[in-house]
């Protein structure tokens, strides 16, 4: 399991480490299958809704001592558009590509959903002129 956050404590557990780190993120990845962190799970186990039991990300977050990041959603789309171009031209894509895998949906679909969403997220130019 991976967590994005803005801020993480000096110190993490021994089942989560900081995988990279930019000037405002942190990734860090959870071992989810460590003894220590499926006991934190069910001390912070509550009931979510009527008959769903989980645990919220906040109380996990601040049990970690970290910050989640809350990118807005325009960084969320560019990040997203860098996401598929490195899927479009990755190794693996594109051999199971010459495979026969033609989904219906494809990675030019997905570009074409994000580039829609940003425009829709830009300004409108002509009431600004």
């Amino acid at each position: 399991m991976k967590l994005y956050a803005k801020t993480i404590s000096a110190t993490l557990p021994d089942w989560a480490s900081v995988v990279t780190k930019s000037a405002d993120l942190f990734e860090i990845e959870i071992n989810d299958e460590h003894p220590n962190f499926q006991s934190l799970l069910e001390e912070l186990a509550t009931e979510i809704e009527p008959g769903t039991f989980g645990v919220k990300a906040e109380d996990l977050c601040s049990r970690l001592g970290i910050e989640m990041s809350n990118p807005s959603l325009q960084q969320l789309v560019e990040q997203a558009q860098t996401l598929i171009c490195l899927i479009a031209t990755h190794p693996d894509y594109r051999q199971l590509l010459n495979e026969g895998y033609q989904p219906d949906l494809n990675i030019a679909d997905a570009q074409t959903a994000l580039t829609y969403l940003q425009w829709e997220l830009e300004p409108n130019q002509e009431s600004s002129l």
